[in-house]
């Protein structure tokens, strides 16, 4: 009973991890504009994620455009987008697989394999937190290396957006859901298992009860028997 407790916190970490990344993966706030100084007031701030770029006014204007050309990306943001959406369908496909594997489930219950089913979907929650990481890692790091280089000036300078956050928060549910599920997966089945009786042997005990007496041919009828003196009882 446990061990189904743990299984559905783990389920429901990975998949509160599983809805982050895909935010995460549909915002743009992946790179936004660099505040330069306080004493510089900023009209317009720019925002650009892994599927389009936002403008937005102080007037409150608020504008995106999708990125035209696929190609012309650059390869960072190509591997980003490839290795997020690679998150999210292994996410789905591990939420599937976890349904199946659960004890609180009746798919494939009394099964052998429900246990190895379940153990795959731990594993596939862990992969699909690490490929939300990587990219969000990678994207951060450019981000501050950027942003602390000399050569480039301050209008060419982004900081990191809420996006990379939520990846990072996402990725790490992920992980952390799917390590929960893998471990109380793999634990060993200690619910108890019902006594049964062994089968009742007559030849060791044999059944109770009055003893039967047998006629046999040679033995004297009741009737007689009672003529010359017999008693019934010696025969019983």
């Amino acid at each position: 009973m446990a061990s189904m407790a743990v299984q559905l916190l783990g389920f429901s970490v990975a998949l509160l991890g599983f809805a982050g990344t895909v935010v995460a993966t549909v915002l743009p706030h992946w790179w936004k504009t660099a505040h330069v100084g306080t004493n510089i007031i900023t009209a317009v701030a720019y925002m650009k994620g892994l599927w389009m770029e936002c403008v937005w006014q102080s007037t409150g204007i608020y504008q995106c455009q999708v990125h035209q050309s696929q190609l012309a990306l650059p390869l960072d943001l190509q591997v980003a987008r490839a290795m997020m959406v690679s998150s999210c369908v292994l996410s789905i496909l591990s939420c599937v697989v976890s349904v199946f594997g659960m004890k609180c489930t009746q798919c494939a219950k009394g099964s052998a394999s429900k246990k190895f089913i379940a153990i795959l979907g731990g594993a596939c929650f862990i992969l699909s937190g690490l490929l939300c990481l990587i990219p969000v890692a990678w994207t951060t790091s450019d981000v501050v290396q950027a942003f602390y280089n000399p050569a480039l000036p301050f209008g060419m300078k982004y900081e990191i957006g809420q996006a990379l956050y939520v990846g990072f928060l996402s990725g790490g549910l992920s992980v952390i859901g799917g390590v929960i599920l893998l471990i109380s997966s793999c634990q060993g089945n200690t619910e108890e298992v019902p006594y049964i009786h062994p089968p009742y042997n007559t030849r060791m005990h044999p059944p109770r009860g009055p003893p039967v007496v047998h006629k046999s041919n040679h033995s004297p009828s009741w009737s007689s028997a009672s003529n010359h003196g017999y008693n019934i009882n010696d025969y019983v």
